[in-house]
């Protein structure tokens, strides 16, 4: 049954809901790679992809075989330039499906949520004061569901319960740990000097290198990163690919109770 008829066409329901499903796809893909190298090289290839189309209905046979070549070259290259788009896309399905958040699986698919943790924030919290006070820098990553094994692997293990003590040695301009980050899972701390991801997004092309670090992070795991600014003494938090700047211990102790704790019990 036609839905209703422009000239020659004939338009159905299944026609425009698979323009409405295409359209839905093609913005999601900008939505995960505006703002970087990404969309722009993306961008290109839709263009250079356009220009096909108008090549092949021109007729212009040797200029086709040419773009059809390069086109099935660059579908490969495509995968490998938005790998980490991707990923980041993958993450948000399997975040976001009923599946990965059933109670029953989720028992398999994640760590099971203890009120225990939320005592770990307290000298996480105290730390952070301390170091933003004496203007200290540090990036600290507090692991939520999301395994962090690959990232701990590139640091040095510490294994060692929570202590702010710790964490300011730790941090200690003249510690040989105090680069990348430290690592705090299952209530304690795993590892410090900690190879982190760092974030390629042009919104944000006036941060540092630790700032990039934990937008990195959080873009492409769902851990809590905090960031102690060494030449402000400022105190930022990364969730989930968003970045709150220069907020105060106290909001950041809120934040991390709601994000690690709270939003696990409900789901």
């Amino acid at each position: 049954m036609f839905l209703f008829q422009i000239g020659f066409l004939n338009i159905e329901w299944v026609d425009v809901l698979d323009i409405l499903l295409v359209a839905f796809l093609l913005y999601q893909i900008y939505y995960l790679v505006r703002g970087s190298l990404a969309s722009r090289v993306f961008l290109g290839y839709l263009l250079i992809y356009l220009f096909y189309l108008v090549v092949r209905a021109v007729g212009l046979e040797l200029l086709t075989k040419i773009l059809e070549y390069f086109m099935g070259v660059g579908a490969v290259a495509l995968i490998v330039i938005f790998q980490q788009e991707i990923r980041r896309f993958l993450l948000f399905i399997g975040k976001s499906t009923a599946f990965a958040n059933n109670r029953l699986l989720g028992r398999f698919l994640r760590q099971p949520t203890s009120t225990d943790k939320i005592n770990e924030i307290k000298p996480i919290i105290e730390a952070v004061r301390a170091m933003a006070s004496e203007f200290t820098g540090g990036l600290l990553i507090i692991k939520k569901n999301d395994e962090l094994d690959k990232y701990l692997q590139t640091g040095e293990e510490v294994d060692s319960v929570l202590s702010k003590r710790l964490f300011l040695s730790l941090f200690n301009q003249y510690s040989p740990m105090n680069d990348g980050g430290v690592i705090v899972a299952d209530g304690r701390i795993k590892a410090a000097r900690c190879i982190l991801p760092v974030s390629d997004s042009d919104d944000f092309g006036n941060l540092g290198f630790r700032h990039r670090a934990a937008l990195g992070m959080s873009e492409v795991t769902d851990a809590a990163v905090i960031v102690v600014s060494e030449e402000t003494g400022r105190i930022s938090l990364a969730i989930e690919g968003n970045l709150l700047s220069n907020i105060p211990a106290s909001e950041v102790e809120e934040r991390l109770r709601k994000y690690l704790f709270e939003q696990s019990s409900k789901k």
